[in-house]
Parts: C-alpha cells; structure tokens; sequence
C-alpha cells in the first residue's frame, strides 16, 4: 500500500479495475473524510451520513469493475456526484414515505401534496438540481450554450435567435437539439439528475 500513496486517482482506479484491492483502499483513505463531511453537511444525521457514503463508495466500486468508469482526472468530483444522486434519493424516498395521509376512512381534501409548501430537503434538491444544470450548460460548446440560455433563460423564440445570431431558424433548432442531446449525455455520464 505505501507504493500506492503517490498514484494520481487515474492510476489508483486502473490499478483497482486490473484486480489490486490496495489500490481501491488507497482511494477510500484519499476521499473518505471529504465525502463524508459533504454528505453529513446534507443530511445532518450521522447514521444516515453513514449509510449513504457507503453506498457511495459501493456504486462507485462496482461502477469501476463493471468498466464503466470514465477517466475523467476528477475521480473526487466523481465520488461527490454519486453521493449527491444518493442523498437526492433518500430524500425523494423520504418525501414519498412521509406524504402517506394519516386518515383512516375520511378522505380529507385539504391533505394533498399540492397544497403544501415546499420543504427544506425540497428546495436544497432544486437548489442543487439548478446548479447541476447551470454546470452542464456551461460544458456545452458555445454556439449551442448560446442558443440555449437565450431561448431557455431570455425567452427568445428560434426566429428571434436566428436573427440576434444572424443564421437561419433550422441551424438554431440544430443547435438547440445538439445542445439538449449533449446535456443529455453529459448527465448520463456525470450522473446528475435532471429531473426531480
């Protein structure tokens, strides 16, 4: 293990995919305590904290023997992300255990999901879901970026944008649907979540 320490994360993940269990250990003892700290800023509940780091370190272990870990020289980032998908998850199942009415024959029409607010858990997912689709947009080549913070954030329609950016309407909807095909797979490989 002490020849592991001075391997970039890159090389650590290879050596863990190519079969040497220190190398995965090498990681865990890198990572761990900023994972956890992350994830335990979320959550605020250290058992909860526990279970969701290690099911962090469990997609991402997996994740790297199935092959299907891309080098990206952000494996840190990488771990953040899981662990994000992961606490976006607890709280939707948190949610939908906790939206159960307590009725038991009467139906009350005041207790729908509709008519309560937000909770904190919900707006910290939205909150977050933004900036994970901000960080993607910014990822975009910048013709389709352009195309789309205007018809998304401006409200332009494709004739406007066509002639703010003087080309003709099919090449802004070209651009507009590569933009949201490449967010697509962008948030595939990132694993964020788009969609709550």
């Amino acid at each position: 293990m002490e020849n592991l320490i001075g391997l970039s994360d890159d090389k650590l993940v290879k050596a863990y995919a190519d079969g040497n269990n220190e190398a995965f250990d090498a990681l865990l003892k890198r990572h761990q305590a900023r994972v956890f700290n992350f994830i335990l800023k979320v959550v605020k509940d250290e058992d909860v904290a526990n279970d969701i780091f290690q099911e962090t370190f469990i997609k991402a272990l997996l994740t790297i023997k199935q092959g299907r870990y891309t080098e990206t020289g952000k494996f840190g980032g990488w771990l953040s992300r899981i662990a994000h998908n992961l606490i976006i998850d607890y709280y939707r199942q948190e949610k939908s255990e906790n939206l159960q009415s307590t009725d038991l024959n009467d139906t009350d029409i005041l207790n729908r999901k509709e008519l309560c607010g937000g909770t904190i858990e919900d707006r910290m997912v939205e909150e977050q879901t933004r900036d994970d689709v901000k960080g993607l947009i910014d990822q975009l080549p910048e013709l389709q970026k352009e195309v789309l913070k205007m018809r998304y954030y401006q409200g332009l329609s494709f004739k406007e944008i066509a002639k703010i950016t003087d080309v003709s309407i099919n090449t802004a909807l070209g651009r507009m649907r590569y933009a949201l095909i490449n967010l697509r797979r962008m948030a595939a490989e990132q694993e964020v979540a788009l969609y709550q």
